[in-house]
C-alpha cells in the first residue's frame, strides 16, 4: 500500500470511529432520555394532585364529622337541621366555599320568606320559640380554632362527595 493510500485509510478509520462514536453517544442520550420518562413514575400523581382541590380529604372528613356531620348528616347530605352540602359544593369554586363557610351564610331564606306575610313571620316566630325550625343560618367559623386553619381541608373532603370520587364511608388516611 502507498503511504497515501495508508494516509487516506487512516482518516476514513477515524470517521467511521468518530461516526460509530457520535451514534453511541446520540443512542445513550435518547435512551436515557426514555429511561427517565418511564423512571418518572410521578408524574401522573403530580397531575392529579395539581388537578385535585388542596388540602386533605382526610382531615377534611374528620373536622366535617366533628364540626359539620350533626346538621349536614354524617355524609354531608343533609338532615332535617340543614341542607344537602353535595349539589352547593359542586356549583361552587374553593374560593367561594371558604368564604362562605369563614363568614355568617344564610342557608335557607326563612326571614325573607316571612317578611311578605305577616302569619307565616308568626308562624316561623313560632317554630323558633318551640325549637321545631331548622338553624336559620349557619354559624360562621372564622374564629373557630379546629375549622378556620382546615377549610381546605373540608373543601377537599366536600369536593371528593360532590364530584362523586370519594363514598360515605370513611377516607384513607
Amino acid at each position: 500500500m502507498t503511504p497515501i493510500l495508508k494516509s487516506q485509510a487512516r482518516r476514513l478509520r477515524g470517521v467511521a470511529c468518530a461516526s460509530v462514536l457520535l451514534s453511541a453517544l446520540w443512542l445513550v442520550g435518547c435512551s436515557s432520555d426514555m429511561a427517565v420518562q418511564v423512571q418518572n413514575k410521578q408524574a401522573a400523581q403530580e397531575v392529579a394532585r395539581l388537578s385535585a382541590p388542596p388540602g386533605s380529604v382526610y382531615l377534611g372528613w374528620r373536622i366535617f364529622q366533628a364540626q359539620c356531620a350533626s346538621c349536614h348528616g354524617p355524609a354531608g347530605q343533609g338532615s332535617a337541621g340543614a341542607p344537602d352540602l353535595l349539589p352547593r359544593v359542586a356549583a361552587m369554586g374553593q374560593r367561594q366555599f371558604v368564604s362562605l363557610v369563614l363568614n355568617r351564610y344564610d342557608w335557607n331564606n326563612a326571614v325573607d320568606k316571612s317578611r311578605a306575610d305577616p302569619a307565616s313571620r308568626e308562624a316561623l316566630v313560632d317554630q323558633i320559640v318551640q325549637r321545631k325550625a331548622p338553624p336559620l343560618v349557619m354559624p360562621a367559623w372564622a374564629s373557630e380554632p379546629g375549622v378556620s386553619p382546615h377549610i381546605a381541608d373540608l373543601y377537599a373532603y366536600l369536593s371528593a362527595r360532590a364530584q362523586g370520587t370519594l363514598g360515605t364511608g370513611r377516607p384513607l388516611p
